[in-house]
Parts: C-alpha cells; sequence; structure tokens
C-alpha cells in the first residue's frame, strides 16, 4: 500500500489545542450555571413535567407517561454540566472532547424542554418520532453531497435536483396511481440533472459553484412554470399516492423505541439503509478507498491505474440518485402533493450536515437529527404558549452550522482535490 493510499484511510483528527480546551471547558460551565440560574430557579419545589412516551394515533410500543420533578432535574443536569466543564479545564476529555460537548448540549436542550413545560405535559415521543421524519431529507442531501465531494465534486446543485424530483414524484405518481413508480420517475430527474451537473464540470470545466447555481434557477423555474400550467390546472395530476406507515414486526412493539425508529415510512428505513451502505462502501470496500482516493489525489490515483474521471462520473450520478430520493420525500412521505419551492432549502442545510458531519455519513446522520430536532421543538413551542418565536429554534442550525465552521467543535477535513477539475496528463 502507497504512502498517499495510507493517508487517506487512516486520516486522524489532531488533538485538541490547550486554548481550544479552555475554551470548551468554560462554555460547559457556563451552561451548568445558565442552566440554573435561567430556568432552575425560576420553578416552584413542587412543579413536575410530564413526558407523553408515546407518539399520537400509536397503538403499539405504548409506554405510561413520565413524570420528573422539574426543579430537581434540572439542578441535576446544571451540576453534571458544570462538573464536566470543570474536569475539562483541571485535565480534559482528549477525544472525548466533542462527545462531552454534544452531552452538554443535548442536556440544555432538555433542560429547556422541562422548563418550558414544567407544569404541563409534552409528547416527547411525538416530537422525536418528528424530528427523525424532519431529519429524512436533509440527511439524504448531505449523503448525497459526500458522495459528490468524496469524489472530487462540489455538488450546490442538491436543491434544485431534490426540488425536480419532487415535481416528477408527484406528477408520475398521480398519472400512476403507484407511490414506488412516483418515486423511481423522480429518482430519474434528478440523475439527469446530475449527469447534466457531472459534463459541465468534469468534461467542459465549467466552475463548479456556477455549473450548480444555474441548475437550482432552472429547477426553480421549470418546476414553477409546469406547477402553474398543469397542477394547479389539474388537480388530478398533483395527487398522487403517499407512502403510509409500515411497521417493522417485533421492533415496532419496543416501548418508546419502537414508535420512533419503527414504525415509520419508506423513506425513514431508506435512509437508514442509505447510511448503512455509504458507511461500509466508503470506508471497507476497494470502490470506497479509490473514490476517496479521485477526491484527494487524483493523479497519484491516475498513476495507479484508477479512472478519475469515470469515477468521478460514478460518484456524481449516485450524489443525483440519493438527491432524488430526498425530493421524492416531500410529496410522497410528507405532504402528498407539490408545491412551488416546497425544499425550502433543506438542500442547503443538507450541505451545512455534511461539513458538520465532517463529510463522514455517521456524522451526516447525527446533524440531520439534530437540525431535524430542531425543527420538531419550533414547532412545539407554539403549542406551548412560549414567547421564545418558533423562528428562533428554526434559525438555530444555521448557529451551531457556523459555531462548527469557527473550528470550535473541531477543524473540519474536506476532500483536498473538491472543486479542482482533473486534466489528463
Amino acid at each position: 500500500m502507497t504512502t498517499t493510499t495510507q493517508t487517506i484511510k487512516h486520516r486522524r483528527i489532531a488533538e485538541i489545542s490547550p486554548a481550544r480546551k479552555l475554551t470548551i471547558g468554560i462554555v460547559e460551565v457556563l451552561i451548568g450555571l445558565l442552566i440554573y440560574f435561567l430556568f432552575t430557579s425560576k420553578l416552584a419545589p413542587n412543579v413536575v413535567t410530564v413526558f407523553n412516551m408515546t407518539p399520537g394515533g400509536i397503538d403499539i410500543g405504548t409506554m405510561a407517561d413520565l413524570a420528573v420533578p422539574s426543579r430537581l432535574t434540572l439542578l441535576i443536569f446544571g451540576l453534571i454540566c458544570l462538573g464536566i466543564g470543570i474536569f475539562q479545564l483541571i485535565k480534559g476529555f482528549g477525544r472525548a472532547t466533542n462527545g462531552m460537548v454534544g452531552l452538554c448540549g443535548l442536556l440544555l436542550i432538555m433542560a429547556f424542554l422541562i422548563w418550558q413545560a414544567s407544569g404541563k405535559s409534552l409528547n416527547l415521543s411525538g416530537m422525536l418520532s418528528s424530528a427523525v421524519l424532519l431529519a429524512v431529507p436533509i440527511t439524504l442531501a448531505a449523503f448525497s453531497g459526500i458522495l459528490a465531494e468524496r469524489s472530487g465534486t462540489i455538488n450546490i446543485a442538491i436543491e434544485g435536483m431534490m426540488l425536480m424530483s419532487c415535481m416528477f414524484a408527484a406528477l408520475i405518481g398521480s398519472l400512476t396511481k403507484s407511490a414506488v413508480i412516483g418515486m423511481l420517475g423522480g429518482v430519474l430527474s434528478s440523475i439527469a440533472l446530475a449527469m447534466l451537473h457531472a459534463v459541465l464540470c468534469i468534461k467542459y470545466k465549467i466552475n463548479q459553484t456556477v455549473s450548480g447555481t444555474v441548475i437550482n434557477i432552472f429547477s426553480a423555474g421549470m418546476t414553477a412554470f409546469i406547477s402553474q400550467k398543469f397542477l394547479q390546472k389539474y388537480q388530478n395530476l398533483n395527487a398522487p399516492p403517499m407512502l403510509s406507515r409500515i411497521p417493522v414486526p417485533l421492533l415496532s412493539r419496543i416501548p418508546f423505541i419502537g414508535p420512533i425508529l419503527f414504525n415509520q415510512n419508506l423513506f425513514v428505513y431508506l435512509m437508514f439503509l442509505i447510511l448503512i451502505v455509504l458507511q461500509i462502501a466508503l470506508f471497507s470496500t476497494r470502490w470506497g478507498l479509490r473514490l476517496r482516493s479521485v477526491g484527494e489525489h487524483p493523479k497519484a490515483a491516475d498513476t495507479l491505474g484508477i479512472d478519475v474521471i469515470r469515477t468521478r462520473y460514478v460518484g456524481m450520478l449516485l450524489s443525483g440518485l440519493v438527491a432524488g430520493i430526498a425530493g421524492a420525500f416531500f410529496t410522497l412521505g410528507s405532504v402528498g402533493r407539490f408545491d412551488e419551492g416546497m425544499t425550502a432549502g433543506k438542500g442547503f442545510i443538507g450541505l451545512a450536515a455534511m461539513i458538520f458531519g465532517n463529510w463522514y455519513p455517521l456524522g451526516a446522520l447525527g446533524a440531520g437529527l439534530l437540525f431535524g430536532f430542531a425543527d420538531a421543538i419550533g414547532s412545539k413551542l407554539s403549542l406551548l404558549g412560549s414567547v421564545i418565536p418558533p423562528q428562533f429554534m428554526a434559525m438555530s442550525p444555521y448557529l451551531i452550522t457556523m459555531i462548527v465552521l469557527a473550528g470550535f467543535i473541531g477543524k473540519g477535513q474536506a476532500p483536498a482535490a473538491e472543486g479542482k477539475p482533473y486534466e489528463k496528463e
């Protein structure tokens, strides 16, 4: 195995610097103090928060409601974060630092929910189930970006591919009365745009950001035109069948977890299936090593006999396939009709999730679930009568992404040759 290949296969993130160790420790201490002074100190000792542990309308995998003493629970959360922060300042957690930061962030979110729902009830299971569903298009868009960028091509056009897939999935699904055929039609339309993007970027070496932007504009205009000309005029062309929930035998009956993960529609299961296949294919197979090599050192890969151009075409077409599934989710797995601009920037948020996850499928899934959870919380705030605008939670994914890009969680490691056209010598 060559030195270049070993470098690609065994990249490691450097240990955190003393300055970052100090910064993270201070932030964790501040989270602990924030939980106490902002939430705990304002609650009476006898207040109780009730969490409903089964989503509404579900009769399998049911679980009794969970009642927690609000003040005591918040106090424990604050002390845990404070302890983590002090330990981080004194000794540090090493490679577990990011995990500890994530734990403190999770405790802060849970503290906020307990405080907001104190004296009331909150359907926690329903909110988590919604978060998983909301994470599907974001996570799949992130997977699409990983496939393209790991092979060396920037795919800004994911948003346009998703939007085009939305429309064709609705149109073909309505004509055939089949959600599966509709999804196939949406995927094919996305692959066609991916092929166009690949030809422009790989063969003609057009600036990849410009090419992606043009495709996004084209998709927005084309879908709006077809929607106004046909779908709004003939409603039978915009009434596709939706994919219903599919309970997984036995697993769906697991209390709390079952209704959240194993009583969802086909798109949720596809998301987890693509995660497993992508993680194994990229990091445990020769094909994945070759794909990553052309995104890191295309000249070295070419020297070893790898067809750089063909590999980049394959990466882009697979990226279009996954983006097509993400787009079809909106019309066949969520809304049940096509509306103009219905992807609402989820393709771009998916790229943020890709960066957040450091171009790794598992990291992208975690980021997608985090962003989906933020959306789910935002929709619940108005129901709880919160004074905090739900738009604040809607912008939290972007704030988190900026924190990541600033290097607080860790430096991202984008493929070295992404966005650089390859000229065979």
